[in-house]
């Protein structure tokens, strides 16, 4: 993909919605890292699910920490990997509480201090929450980078650097949400939708039924 087809190709998701948005649902800074955190290896559909119950009773860390591991097990049971993220959350939530005044730090390093927060999630909270033209690589946005030929690289940092480097500055803030949105909903992994690909024309990837 030419710089005239990545800037061709960002324009044209951002015409098509030009305010992405998150599909987890949160009413604060932390309420959105509690759901990013719970959200590995889970839908977006069945974290909100959980957490439009857990969030009515617990919307701060130490609401959260109130009610320890199992009683946080019970409101997320039906997320996968539930005891780990229980485990990783509440530890979070101590530490929150007691180095941060409750607050959910703003800069790489203290979220990645954080159980269970690796670079994907801080990225994540860096850009929703604080606005910063970070890049979080799951496994949709690794697919349509590779596939469509914007950013290949061979593991998630090696896509996210490359992404930093290829996606135009006026595009970079909300990249990560047009393609997370593009591969989940167009760019799918079994079965690419090619035919109603409106960034078809720019991409690299040859449909089987084209060969």
């Amino acid at each position: 993909m030419t710089p005239a087809d990545i800037e061709t190709f960002f324009a044209t998701l951002k015409a098509a919605n030009p305010q992405p948005e998150s599909e987890l649902e949160y009413t604060s800074v932390f309420e959105l890292l509690a759901a990013v955190l719970l959200s590995a290896q889970a839908t977006d559909v069945s974290v909100n699910k959980a957490t439009r119950r857990l969030f009515a009773v617990a919307d701060t860390p130490r609401k959260m920490l109130a009610l320890g591991e199992e009683g946080l097990i019970g409101y997320i049971a039906s997320i996968g990997l539930f005891r780990a993220k229980a485990r990783h959350l509440i530890a979070t939530c101590r530490i929150l509480a007691l180095r941060h005044g409750g607050q959910v730090p703003r800069t790489r390093e203290e979220l990645q201090a954080l159980p269970g927060v690796g670079r994907k999630t801080a990225n994540v909270v860096l850009n929703v929450a604080f606005g910063e033209p970070t890049m979080a690589v799951d496994t949709h946005v690794f697919r349509v980078a590779n596939r469509t030929g914007l950013a290949p690289g061979k593991d998630p940092l090696a896509v996210e650097l490359r992404l930093l480097e290829r996606v135009p500055a006026a595009y970079l803030t909300d990249a990560h949400h047009w393609l997370i949105l593009h591969g989940r909903y167009v760019c799918q992994a079994r079965k690419p939708q090619c035919p109603q690909c409106q960034v078809a024309k720019w991409c690299d990837f040859e449909p089987k039924a084209t060969r």
